[in-house]
């Protein structure tokens, strides 16, 4: 059976919180940062990194790659 919200500890409700945070940030950033690059300054399809960005849960994970690997020099 999952757990509740109001299960958790105090300290795992806060992590959860900051992650999730975190992650809204990162996204936002990148896709923002998507719609004001040229398709010529992305690796790859800006419509699927758009569609990952915005539909693939995964604490930072997403972004961080976008940043690192899916902009060109």
């Amino acid at each position: 059976m999952a757990k509740r919200w109001s299960d958790l500890s105090p300290r795992a409700r806060k992590a959860i919180v900051v992650v999730a945070g975190v992650d809204g940030a990162l996204r936002t950033a990148a896709l923002v940062d998507l719609r004001r690059r040229d398709a010529r300054e992305v690796n790859g399809s800006r419509r699927l990194w758009t569609a990952a960005l915005a539909t693939v849960s995964s604490a930072g994970v997403v972004p961080v790659v976008y940043f690192l690997r899916g902009r060109r020099r």
